[in-house]
């Protein structure tokens, strides 16, 4: 095993009805700004909810926060945080609006030229401004980490931020949320988490066995409650773990002590940039691509996760992980996710190109968990998405 640190403050507080608990949570003289999307929260009752639970606190709104964060209206966010003097920020919403406020957070206090070079030079978040969330959208995990992600229109980009001050104070998690999302929300909420446990362990055995363990445990409870999530998603205890694996697939306990990949994401982004396919089913289009290119690094892992997540017990080493590669592209089409880029656009071809040469002109010249994998490697395995 890796040596490692682990620090993670969040505070969760998780269940039935716990909004009404929102205002034990913030200082008591704050004041807000209450961010969110697209106006879902009015139509379910949750806006309601955080409304009642503020109502001693002074809170300005700003809603209209796209399902990829986009910078340019992140800035008129910003703009308010500076001229209301905003002392607390609120997320109501899921991981677009989290990764928003996690932005905003950040630029509420950098000193320096612009805002996006928070992303463009990778600078870590040592202090934000204070913020915490109410989850409405289970899959990314951004409600107990510290890293986000923002899409800018105007270039077509879609880079990734973080640092120690971006974690929420508090977040919390009523699996009730989850009764009024949409079916192919749901899908890809599964889908992302997945993914997301894919990433920190489809690497290579490290001795991390606890690790292991508990990414094959969200792996396999994602599996087992995908159709009744689907078909009921009333079903409390189905949506408490649905909710609960998303956040432990992200929280930062299973990459500790262990290798991470995230090749995958960084691929994906691109095509969410391009295209504006959602997040969560680009990487079921990258995933099969990469794990099929990398197969030799990766098919201990791969025979080990079919083992003990999908059952495979007949064949070799490598049939098993050709097999657990075919099971986990069934998995995602059970949800109707397809896993084809042309699938989804019909400009599909020089898209590969197009990635590679972004990476290099950013010199992102080794990605993987072995750092080994080029531009070159990298339009090959888009290739092979196609």
């Amino acid at each position: 095993m890796l040596n490692f640190e682990f620090k993670n403050p969040t505070k969760i507080i998780f269940g039935k009805d716990q909004i009404t608990s929102l205002s034990k949570e913030i200082p008591d003289n704050a004041k807000i700004l209450m961010l969110y999307g697209g106006g879902s929260i009015k139509k379910n009752g949750i806006y309601e909810q955080v409304t009642a639970a503020l109502s001693n606190f002074e809170v300005v709104e700003f809603g209209g926060i796209p399902a990829n964060p986009e910078y340019e209206i992140l800035l008129k966010a910003l703009e308010v945080i500076k001229s209301e003097n905003i002392t607390f920020l609120l997320a109501v919403g899921g991981g677009s609006v989290i990764d928003g406020t996690k932005f905003l957070s950040s630029a509420a206090l950098y000193e320096g030229d612009t805002p996006w070079d928070i992303l463009a030079n990778k600078k870590p978040t040592l202090k934000g401004l204070p913020f915490g969330t109410v989850l409405t959208l289970p899959a990314t995990g951004s409600e107990m980490n510290s890293g986000a992600v923002v899409s800018r229109a105007e270039t077509k980009e879609k880079l990734a931020m973080g640092g120690p001050g971006l974690f929420p104070q508090f977040s919390i998690l009523d699996p009730q949320v989850v009764q009024s999302i949409p079916k192919q929300q749901l899908a890809n909420g599964i889908v992302d988490a997945f993914t997301h446990v894919l990433e920190q362990y489809m690497t290579y055995p490290s001795g991390g066995h606890l690790q292991d363990r508990i990414a094959e445990g969200i792996l396999q409870t994602l599996i087992e409650i995908a159709p009744k999530i689907i078909a009921d998603p009333s079903d409390y205890e189905a949506a408490s773990n649905f909710m609960w694996s998303c956040t432990m697939a992200l929280n930062g306990l299973i990459q500790k002590g262990v290798p991470t990949d995230w090749a995958i994401h960084a691929m994906g982004h691109e095509l969410t940039a391009l295209y504006g396919i959602d997040h969560a089913r680009t990487l079921a289009i990258i995933a099969p691509s990469h794990y099929r290119f990398n197969f030799e690094n990766k098919k201990d892992k791969l025979a080990q996760f079919g083992e003990r997540v999908f059952d495979l017990r007949e064949g070799t080493k490598e049939e098993k992980a050709k097999a657990a590669i075919e099971k986990m592209e069934d998995f995602f089409h059970s949800l109707e996710i397809k896993t084809r880029l042309s699938e989804y656009t019909p400009a599909y071809k020089g898209t590969a190109s197009i990635i590679s040469k972004r990476f290099n002109q950013r010199s992102w010249l080794g990605i993987g968990e072995h750092k080994n994998l080029t531009p070159d490697h990298v339009e090959k395995i888009v290739e092979m998405s196609y």
